[in-house]
């Protein structure tokens, strides 16, 4: 597909509705999903068998104009909320009576424009939590309620919006624009988590806010890196972690980035509002110790060729019980990592500032994110094992150093990693660790062009995320082995695609949670069946189930203009990895419907996959989530 952009698209609706007998290009001939070397996908569309639309209909559907339409109503404002639980209707099936009663809460964006000509990236949209309830008796509720934050508060007055924050991604339209740093806005709409009795909505660049886990209101923020600061006994830093940073570099460059960080602290704070620290919105749940793992970094760190993060673990109380700090000399942007029993695991994307976006950013015709970019100067990827434990600390190996996988790769999310020891029969020692994941090409990934956010017309383009390379360019599933020898030692690395038989784009890899920090079978993704013509990579349209252990690959597809949402798999503590139940929001923008939907996990890829769907109210449909989490009663 040519890169449309939204001017050549608008254009087109126009034409289009002008001129009601101009015929729209017939659909190109395409591959089956699965074509590659290992064959086919084995593939269901949701309602294929009862479809009664005629066969031409999705030839009138299949154009520029409803490609663009889509993808823009994925992201249509819901200023409504649903204080009260609402009981959801079952259009499909039935809840099985084995689902455990438990809480599926999604995080996103709900707000993107104001009543006074502003428009805002997805990512500076501002949090709205939704909660689907379900209750022992195979009944399910809904509500959503945003997240007060204290942008929000600001943002939104008795009856109408109106942005005063620009947010990272955003250029604002109805205010002032030169000298307006109010850059940071927490929006807590990225993920969402309950640990310890507590519900927190995060995002990438703040301190999360505590919601109430029944009412969902908002009863302030969370001040956890205070709460981690305040237990010296249960911190333990990693010693020389500093020290080998600046054995990297010449001691004067050491020095000038110290001189630059100590003069650029005071201003992103006093000035920018920017907090001292930066709380990931990623965290990571240990079922092997109960454990909550989160990580955070420097303010500074976006600017300078250096990074700081802080990894702290928590036990289900929210105590701290460890805490440790490294310093790597690396210009480094994170948003999701991995860890093993005994690592911490960063793939690093590797950045570097924009003169040229910087000057234009801080005039307020570009988003503040504009002053960073991509830095593709080394065809690798860095992935750096921190040491967690006291065994890997006495290693003795130089984890400032990173393994260099060998394709450049920028990285997305991470559905799993693990590691495992082979003794072998001359008493060696070797430890093979594996992470499932997705990553993108550097030659894809801009910041502020990401979702095609368009801030001079306040539009979507969808063109940017459906390139005509977005096969090869676009997130896909990969899994990244490391072979380390007793001392540490990197014996090989390599990146290869986690199926053969699914070769299209994908994202959001999910696993059965029980599985985390192990060896696990089966990885969950949204994924794009490519079976429309202008929008054939993103928005997903499908779930695909990987089975690691022989490349096979199954996929479940919703059926006509209908996109789906991260997958969430559901436990029911059977035996089998697999035995239990995957959820997603599919949302059919075209009816302004959004639909929960239960998949049977082990029968992903039959035509009995879906066990029910469940619809949300009209006038409640949200726009698209981003992260969710399964919280069992």
């Amino acid at each position: 597909m040519s890169p449309h952009t939204v001017a050549a698209m608008h254009a087109t609706v126009v034409h289009h509705h002008h001129h009601q007998r101009h015929r729209a290009p017939p659909p190109r001939r395409r591959r089956s999903p699965g074509h590659g070397r290992g064959g086919g996908v084995r593939v269901v569309r949701a309602a294929a068998a009862t479809a009664t639309t005629p066969s031409g209909a999705a030839t009138t559907t299949d154009t520029p104009s409803a490609a663009f339409w889509d993808y823009n109503l994925l992201f249509r404002s819901q200023r409504a909320e649903s204080r009260d639980p609402v009981s959801l209707r079952v259009t499909e099936g039935a809840i099985p009576p084995d689902f455990p009663s438990g809480t599926y809460y999604l995080a996103g964006p709900g707000m993107f424009s104001d009543d006074h000509g502003s428009t805002v990236h997805p990512l500076d949209g501002h949090g709205y939590l939704r909660a689907f309830r379900f209750g022992a008796g195979g009944e399910a509720t809904y509500s959503a309620r945003y997240v007060e934050t204290a942008a929000k508060r600001e943002e939104h007055g008795a009856s109408s919006w109106r942005f005063t924050h620009r947010g990272p991604f955003s250029v604002l339209q109805g205010g002032s624009r030169v000298g307006n740093v109010k850059v940071m806005k927490n929006v807590a709409n990225t993920s969402v988590l309950r640990w310890g009795g507590r519900v927190l909505c995060l995002w990438e660049g703040g301190e999360p806010y505590e919601l109430d886990p029944r009412t969902l209101e908002t009863l302030g923020p969370f001040d956890i890196l205070g709460l981690a600061a305040g237990d010296k006994a249960a911190a333990r830093d990693s010693n020389g972690g500093e020290a080998v940073a600046r054995h990297r570099r010449p001691w004067l460059q050491e020095a000038g980035i110290d001189v630059a960080a100590s003069l650029l602290r005071p201003v992103l704070s006093g000035v920018y509002r920017m907090p001292a620290r930066r709380l990931l919105a990623h965290y990571k749940i240990d079922p092997k110790t109960n454990r909550l793992l989160m990580v955070a970094c420097n303010a500074e760190d976006m600017l300078l060729p250096r990074s700081n993060f802080t990894f702290y673990e928590f036990d289900a109380d929210f105590a701290l019980v460890q805490k440790r700090e490294f310093v790597l000399p690396d210009h480094l942007m994170i948003h999701d990592w991995a860890f093993t029993d005994n690592h911490y695991v960063l793939l690093g994307n590797r950045i570097k500032l924009d003169i040229p976006g910087s000057l234009l950013a801080l005039t307020g015709t570009h988003p503040m994110i504009a002053a960073l970019a991509v830095d593709p100067s080394r065809q690798s990827t860095p992935v750096y094992l921190l040491p967690r434990s006291q065994e890997a600390e006495a290693a003795g190996r130089d984890w400032s150093v990173p393994v260099e996988a060998p394709p450049q790769m920028w990285s997305m999310h991470v559905g799993n990693a693990f590691e495992e020891r082979d003794d072998d029969a001359r008493g060696g020692v070797t430890t093979t660790i594996r992470l499932h994941m997705s990553g993108c090409s550097y030659q894809w990934f801009h910041f502020h062009r990401m979702f095609g956010y368009n801030w001079h017309n306040k539009k979507l383009d969808p063109s940017f995320m459906n390139v005509p390379r977005g096969r090869e360019w676009l997130p896909r599933l990969v899994q990244v082995s490391i072979d380390l020898d007793k001392r540490g030692a990197c014996r090989g690395c390599s990146v290869r695609r986690l199926s053969d038989q699914w070769t299209r784009p994908a994202d959001f890899p999910a696993i059965n949670p029980a599985f985390a920090n192990r060896r696990n079978r089966f990885v969950y993704a949204g994924a794009a069946s490519g079976s429309r013509r202008f929008l054939p990579f993103f928005p997903f349209d499908s779930v695909v189930k990987v089975d690691v252990s022989d490349g096979s690959a199954r996929l479940w597809s919703a059926a006509g203009r209908k996109f789906v949402g991260e997958p969430v798999f559901v436990p029911t503590g059977r035996n089998r990895e697999d035995d239990g139940y995957v959820l997603l929001v599919e949302y059919a923008v075209s009816d302004h419907r959004c639909h929960l939907v239960v998949l049977d996990a082990r029968k992903i890829g039959e035509r009995n996959a879906v066990v029910a769907k469940l619809e949300v109210p009209k006038h409640l449909t949200f726009p698209m989530g981003f992260h969710g989490f399964w919280a069992d009663e």
